[in-house]
This record gives structure tokens, C-alpha cells and sequence, in this order.
């Protein structure tokens, strides 16, 4: 076998180091407060039974061909789920994507031009700043929800109708705070920016029917693009972009995730229409889960650890808990209680602001809850 080369041996060290190398984990029987599996689609007995019926009832199932969407892979079912988001979140247009991750990649390597600007906010996504680094694009970062912050920047580069790109997330997946959109819509609009919004941890979470933050505010006709995720509020594989028709055949013809890549199977598909379907016509589990995070939020105020949370109300909520060998300690001793629990650590999170992040689902029940944050307390006290 190959040597292993010596600089990616010492990066490896340096991580076992500080206490925050990554490892695969297992399967586990302990109570979820760590998926983002947050109305329970993943976990869906009638999702997974009548994906197939689905495909039947359609006779989507002879056309299975491998290959990019613009060589074979673009088989029916695409042209009726992409409907059927577009309509869901009252878009003009939906792409499918074969994850968050390409979804992003393709959008900002392909969309914002040389010589363009792409203001973002500090504590984007990582698949966000990658789809930076394969852009022309001049890339700036403003303060986390700082809009004072971003006018600065936009007044200092709005020259010549430069497009300018505002980038943004409607909840952020290590903080689970959102910034004020209808504010930064007027702000986009104001000074005639185009505004992208990734809404991973929004979708089946925030309006009636889990629509996202953005529909829920009624601002989507102010947004230029919105990226939603399927593999966290409905459980299943694949992403989308929601725009124009005029940017849906700009992807189709330049974003390189979408062009070089194999198309998802129709089963998968078939199984995001099934999960829209769902949470359009049962919207009982996202009733639990707003439930259950305003039960989270009044529990941590009532046993005193509200001081150590970052403020949330999504189901994403953490508390900061310094140290990489403090916060994985009490995680593990949580674990131990029965309680699935993840620490997250620097380098992921600034060092300083390592912390313990909680997933919430409609799953969960009030006493699990009760029981999680008592503990906690008294591990942090």
C-alpha cells in the first residue's frame, strides 16, 4: 500500500490533537435530539408505502435510465414533482438538485458573474463558500445578521449597476437564530440587489404547511433565488433552486453540479412529490413541533440555562458550552442518560463557541424534554 503523504498525516494530528477529529458514527437506540429529521418524514410509514403506488399509478416506472437530466436521466416524474414544488411555494420555477450541497455549488459558481459582488452573512453554510470559490465573483463577508454592516458594503461597491448579490440563510444550522428578512428584503430592493436565501432548516418547520420562512412572510416575489433542502425537514434526498424560468434555464445550461452529474433515481423523485404531498395535506406534525419548541424555550428560561443559549426560535437550539474536551465531556455524559446529544466542536464552530446542539422534532414528547434540559443543568451548574 501507498505511503500515506506526511502534510495530510500532520493535518490529521493536529485535529486528534485539539480534541476534534471526526469519526463515523452508529446507528443508535438513544432519543433524538440530534437528526434534522424534524417532522418525523424520514421515519414515515406512508411516505415510503405510497412512493411506489405513486410511481405506478403514473406509469413512471419504465423510463429508470442513468445518466445527466440533458442526456437520460430526466425522466418524467421530474416535470410533475418540479411542478408540484413551484405551485407548493408559489414559484415560477423549481430545479431539482441532487442535494443541498449541489444545489448551492451550482447557483454561486454558475450565477454571480466577474466583476459581480456577493455580500454574504458571515455564518453561511459551507456549501454556500464553496460555491464562492468556483465563482469569478468578488465575495464579502458582513456580520452576522449586521444589515448596518451590509448597507456599508453595499454603498461601497453599488458603482456602474454592478449586480450586487445578497446571500443569506433563514435559519442557521449552528446557531438556529434567522435574521429579520423582511428587513433585508426592503434593503435588497432598496438598493436593487438580487437576494439568494438558503432555507435548509426552514422547510417543514416554519408556515402552516412548512412552506418556509420566506413564504410565511409573503416576501418570496422580493427574493431572486431560494435554495430548499429535502434531507432534513422531509427526510429524503435532493435539493431545488426556486426562481424564474429566465434562471432555470440559466442552471440547466451553466451550473455544473446540475449539467455533470447523474440524475436522481425516479424512486427518489417520486419520494420528495410523496413528501410535499404530505406536508400539504397533514400538517399535524409541524403543529407538534412549534409546540415543542415554545415548550424548549419556556423550560430552559424556567431551570435557568437561558443565559447559555444562542437566542432561537426554530428547532435548532444551542448552547454554548467553551472547549472541544468540556463540551464533547457533557455531551457524552448526556449520551450515557440516554439522550442523542452532539457536541459541536472547533474547528466547525469558532474556538470559544463550542456548544451543544439540540435538534427538536414533533416526535419528541414535553417530558423528554424536561427530563434533557434537567440533566443538562445539572452537568453546567
Amino acid at each position: 500500500m501507498k505511503k500515506f503523504p506526511s502534510t495530510l498525516s500532520t493535518k490529521l494530528q493536529r485535529r486528534i490533537d485539539s480534541n476534534a477529529i471526526r469519526q463515523l458514527g452508529s446507528a443508535n437506540t438513544r432519543i433524538d435530539f440530534s437528526s434534522n429529521d424534524y417532522i418525523g418524514f424520514s421515519q414515515s410509514k406512508t411516505i415510503f408505502d405510497t412512493t411506489h403506488q405513486y410511481l405506478v399509478d403514473h406509469n413512471y416506472t419504465q423510463n429508470g435510465a442513468t445518466g445527466s437530466r440533458l442526456i437520460s436521466g430526466n425522466h418524467e416524474v421530474y416535470t410533475t414533482v418540479e411542478g408540484q414544488i413551484a405551485n407548493f411555494h408559489e414559484s415560477e420555477t423549481a430545479l431539482i438538485f441532487n442535494s443541498g450541497y449541489d444545489a448551492n455549488l451550482g447557483f454561486f459558481s454558475a450565477v454571480p458573474q466577474k466583476n459581480d459582488f456577493i455580500l454574504y452573512d458571515e455564518l453561511c453554510h459551507a456549501s454556500i463558500r464553496d460555491g464562492f470559490q468556483l465563482s469569478h465573483a468578488k465575495a464579502y463577508k458582513y456580520d452576522h445578521n449586521d444589515f448596518e454592516d451590509l448597507e456599508r458594503l453595499i454603498l461601497k461597491f453599488n458603482s456602474n449597476n454592478t449586480p450586487i448579490y445578497i446571500v443569506t440563510e433563514s435559519v442557521f444550522s449552528m446557531d438556529g437564530d434567522s435574521p429579520n428578512l423582511e428587513e433585508l428584503a426592503c434593503l435588497a430592493t432598496k438598493y436593487e440587489c438580487y437576494l439568494v436565501i438558503d432555507e435548509a432548516h426552514a422547510l417543514g418547520v416554519y408556515g402552516t404547511n412548512g412552506q418556509g420562512l420566506v413564504h410565511s412572510l409573503g416576501i418570496q416575489d422580493q427574493v431572486f433565488a431560494q435554495i430548499m433542502t429535502f434531507g432534513k425537514g422531509l427526510g429524503c434526498h435532493g435539493a431545488a433552486i426556486l426562481g424564474s424560468k429566465e434562471l432555470q434555464t440559466y442552471l440547466i445550461n451553466f451550473a455544473r453540479s446540475f449539467i455533470y452529474t447523474t440524475g436522481l433515481s425516479p424512486h427518489a423523485v417520486a419520494t420528495i412529490g410523496m413528501a410535499y404531498q404530505h406536508l400539504e395535506n397533514h400538517t399535524q406534525n409541524i403543529v407538534l413541533l412549534k409546540e415543542n419548541i415554545i415548550w424548549f424555550n419556556q423550560e430552559k428560561k424556567m431551570i435557568g440555562l437561558q443565559p447559555l443559549f444562542v437566542r432561537s426560535k426554530s428547532a435548532i437550539q444551542c448552547a454554548i458550552v467553551q472547549g472541544n474536551e468540556n463540551v464533547k465531556n457533557i455531551a457524552q455524559q448526556l449520551q450515557e442518560k440516554g439522550f442523542e446529544v452532539k457536541a459541536i466542536l472547533s474547528p466547525t464552530v469558532p474556538e470559544g463557541q463550542e456548544r451543544l446542539r439540540f435538534c427538536l422534532h414533533s416526535y419528541n414528547t414535553k417530558e423528554q424534554i424536561s427530563e434533557l434540559l434537567t440533566l443538562f443543568a445539572s452537568l453546567v451548574f
